[in-house]
């Protein structure tokens, strides 16, 4: 697999090295000579001086023939740029870019960026699988971060606890795909009935969320 990676910092350099182990082939783009040198230097004749956001040096670079280009620079719009480029102009199958800035991974997932690599959203999603947030446990946030598959614990308040999933309306857009009852795991039916404890796994659209917790949590 042919990887070209936008940006020779710690992000770009690790990722690189990685990849190297790995016996995939690499191209780091760096706009500092310096770290070009550092770069060539440890790992070899894998980097290039250019700035990758510009056509010319991407298709130098052989973007056209490449499986993978990442833009991990710390510059946003620059790794907005890289990934448009690489997609629009040389047909690059699939995009990574890092979003420093968590507030603009929605507008690059709009503009068609395949992946977006928020370390800061990463962080956050793990903070909310350890401790949950208001009852419910974040497990994975799919595409467009629309659809969540979250885990809640049937509480003594919950207004469904003892009632079959035939008799209670769901939020919209809500399926429960598991139920855990102590030790037994249960593919839930319309007969199947919510006690005290359980722990559910559904998935949901976002703006559910908090219907779907009144309803298993109670709060």
């Amino acid at each position: 697999m042919y990887v070209i990676v936008i940006g020779g910092g710690k992000v770009g350099y690790y990722l690189a090295w990685t990849l190297v182990e790995k016996d995939h082939e690499v191209l780091v783009i760096e706009r500092d000579a310096v770290a070009v040198e550092r770069i060539s230097e440890r790992l070899g004749a894998i980097a290039m001086h250019g700035d990758g956001a510009e056509a010319s040096v991407l298709a130098a670079a052989g973007a056209s023939r490449a499986d993978v280009v990442v833009a991990s620079t710390g510059d946003d719009e620059d790794n907005l740029i890289v990934c448009q480029v690489a997609k629009r102009k040389f047909k690059v199958d699939r995009v990574i870019a890092r979003v420093n800035n968590p507030k603009n991974e929605l507008i690059f997932k709009r503009l068609g960026i395949d992946t977006t690599v928020s370390q800061t959203n990463v962080l956050l999603h793990l903070i909310e699988q350890r401790i949950g947030v208001d009852g419910l446990t974040h497990l994975l946030t799919l595409r467009h971060d629309e659809i969540e598959i979250v885990e809640a614990r049937v509480s003594e308040d919950s207004p469904v606890a003892g009632k079959t999933l035939a008799e209670i309306t769901l939020p919209a857009e809500c399926v429960f795909s598991a139920i855990t009852r102590g030790e037994h795991v249960i593919l839930p039916t319309g007969q199947t009935r919510l006690e005290v404890g359980d722990e559910v796994i559904a998935v949901t659209r976002t703006q559910s969320e908090p219907q779907l917790r009144r309803l298993l949590v109670g709060v």
